[in-house]
């Protein structure tokens, strides 16, 4: 039969009934080791129990109040990041795209308020991904995903990671802000390194820009810190945030200094479902679980045992496996064969991973992944690659 849905997704021929923990089971009762977690989403994995009943808790009160009214629980979960990050203000939303929208107003509005409308442009990075709406597009650059869809958007210029001459050379009366991802994960899990971050945080110092980081993949826990950006030792005045944050529920967020939110005075911005009591109350909760003592020490050390292991299978598979590359749970294999059919045999072993830029297949578990099943995850890509290794044999 053929599916009354938008043909834009190649989906697997592959559905999954329900869910715990790191593994997921299929309508024909196989089970799966999810390292994928929904693009990173599923933090704490599937049907965490303390998810489940603050969702099912609140399903039972009110679902949607809109904000025309006060949302305590949203009064909450903004209060808990600025308490627990470098901002002084959160705006929720629904989507990384929607934070990073966001991000972009929030800084061409304070260069408007401080009299200077004209700085509006915003220098990105090559390799970036930013969303799918027509300016994320822009701001990511890839023509891959632009081409077909008009015009791209005017206001953002693209350098390469890494190249602070070209920086510099980007950086014009009408530039209003950089903006980064700590770690490109579409991109290919490319980890911009901690001093190159500390410069881009003196190069926004030295031309009154701000600094935005993305953190939409990187946040929540995912390397070990609350954002990635903190391994650096700087703080941005914008930050976006969605996947992980929701934990699986659609939930977005842009954190910011009050003084790079100088410019959203009522009016300037908003969102019907952004900020929902639902969304409020699974954000909560999430929170509740990544900062509770212990845990995102236990995201770097597995993430570590995970690194180690996948070096010492790179060893094992050089033909195959290139490189090891990220931090925490956000981990990127290069490789040598194609990623789309190596993540095919990794499914077909009965594990989940993402392919991304680069060549790359990412392993980003949920958070809350135990030793043993890193072990497995391991075992398995060794299957995997075993097979690419035979075939490789065999042809030659």
């Amino acid at each position: 039969m053929t599916s009354a849905l938008l043909p834009n997704y190649a989906r697997a021929p592959l559905a999954f009934v329900r869910g715990e923990g790191a593994w997921l089971v299929a309508e024909d009762g196989e089970r799966y080791l999810d390292f994928g977690a929904g693009v990173a989403v599923n933090a704490l994995g599937h049907a965490h129990p303390h998810l489940v009943a603050a969702l099912t808790e609140q399903a039972g009160k009110v679902w949607h109040v809109s904000n025309l009214y006060q949302i305590p629980e949203g009064e909450r979960l903004g209060r808990r990041f600025v308490e627990a990050t470098f901002a002084e203000v959160a705006f929720f939303c629904n989507s990384g795209a929607e934070a990073n929208e966001a991000a972009i107003k929030v800084a061409r509005k304070y260069h408007a308020a401080g009299g200077h409308p004209e700085r509006y442009r915003i220098v990105t990075f090559e390799g970036a991904f930013h969303g799918r709406t027509l300016a994320t597009l822009a701001a990511g650059g890839q023509q891959k995903y632009i081409v077909g869809f008009g015009p791209k958007v005017d206001g953002f210029d693209q350098v390469p990671t890494g190249d602070f001459e070209a920086l510099e050379a980007a950086i014009g009366p009408e530039t209003a802000a950089l903006m980064i991802e700590p770690i490109q994960g579409e991109g290919g899990v490319r980890v911009i390194p901690p001093a190159d971050l500390r410069r881009l945080r003196e190069t926004c110092d030295r031309h009154g820009l701000l600094l935005i980081m993305d953190e939409v993949q990187t946040g929540i826990g995912r390397t070990g810190k609350l954002f990635a950006h903190e391994w650096s030792g700087i703080a941005p005045d914008i930050l976006s945030a969605a996947k992980g944050i929701g934990g699986g529920f659609p939930l977005g967020a842009c954190l910011c200094t009050r003084e790079a939110a100088r410019g959203m005075i009522a009016g300037s911005h908003g969102s019907t479902f952004g900020g929902n009591p639902l969304a409020m109350a699974v954000g909560n909760a999430v929170l509740d679980v990544i900062l509770s003592d212990g845990f995102l020490e236990h995201v770097a050390q597995t993430g570590l045992r995970l690194k180690q292991k996948l070096a010492a299978l790179r060893d094992r598979h050089p033909r195959v496996i290139e490189d090891v590359r990220g931090e925490g749970l956000m981990i990127g294999l290069k490789l040598a064969v194609p990623n789309t059919e190596f993540a095919v045999s990794a499914r077909e072993a009965h594990l989940l991973v993402i392919p991304a830029g680069d060549n790359v297949v990412r392993l980003i578990p949920p958070l809350i992944v135990t030793e043993s099943d890193v072990d497995e995850a391991v075992r398995r890509l060794d299957a995997a690659a075993a097979g690419f290794e035979a075939l490789r044999g065999a042809a030659e």
